[in-house]
């Protein structure tokens, strides 16, 4: 795809909207609404790398309540021609249709590869790749299993969404806060990941969410893996211009 001249591909990740509660999500949820509307003038096409809420489940005939004007927005501007794409993060993994179907927002599980103005770049939320998040990986074989899922369906909304967010911001392996230490160059899963992906194929960025930690690190001659960072500390998201990508910051 050729990015068109003036505009731009915009990338968030880790807003964990929801979290702690509602009431103190809701300024974060109004910075990232902003941000939207002041991203749609310029933008080629935007990426939503995960964990954008806090959580999220699809029950058949049932979604969360909460972020209505996120859904609304995301619509808008998908109906403008803006294409969206979204990867599930460990937080919002439970996604069975609802995007595709209603907001025209294509989803992904697995990192996904793409190529704008000649540059390949493979985009994905980071959970589980590389040699460490060891105790996730466990967790993620349970979250992902289809009976597991299937059980959880039957649990009533009102009881299944208050012990999943209880959970989610009381259990440090499913909420990371343990993980979002920078662990050195050398010692990055997701840049030791992306060394072993470079071993059979070449990309030019390798773009993850996940650690909640902004960052850049050359994992080869001409390959650069990149973190998004988050919107609860940092508030950074990425913007690939067709040649460079650049970590951006919101200003209050």
């Amino acid at each position: 795809m050729q990015i068109p001249e003036g505009k731009k591909i915009y990338f968030s990740s880790d807003n964990h909207l929801g979290a702690p509660t509602q009431e103190k999500s809701k300024p974060r949820e109004q910075k990232f609404l902003t941000w939207l509307d002041h991203i749609k003038e310029d933008a080629a096409a935007i990426f939503l790398l995960g964990d954008l809420f806090d959580f999220w489940f699809e029950y058949k005939h049932v979604v969360p309540k909460n972020q209505v004007r996120v859904l609304g927005k995301l619509a808008e501007i998908a109906d403008s021609g803006i294409p969206i794409y979204f990867f599930v993060g460990n937080h919002d993994l439970w996604m069975f249709g609802y995007f595709e179907e209603e907001l025209g927002i294509p989803v992904y599980h697995r990192p996904q590869a793409f190529e704008f103005n000649g540059k390949k770049l493979l985009i994905g939320h980071g959970d589980g790749l590389g040699p460490g998040d060891k105790g996730y990986k466990h967790m993620k074989k349970i979250f992902t299993s289809k009976f597991f899922q299937w059980c959880f369906k039957w649990v009533h909304p009102d009881i299944g969404v208050g012990i999943a967010r209880y959970l989610s911001v009381k259990n440090k392996l499913i909420s990371g806060d343990e993980d979002a230490v920078f662990l050195g160059e050398d010692k990055e899963w997701l840049a030791l990941y992306a060394k072993r992906k470079l071993e059979t194929e070449h990309f030019d960025y390798f773009i993850f969410g996940h650690r909640h930690l902004p960052m850049e690190i050359k994992v080869g001659e001409n390959s650069t893996y990149i973190n998004i960072g988050d919107w609860i500390n940092h508030y950074t998201y990425g913007v690939f211009d067709g040649e460079q990508f650049k970590l951006e910051k919101i200003r209050s």
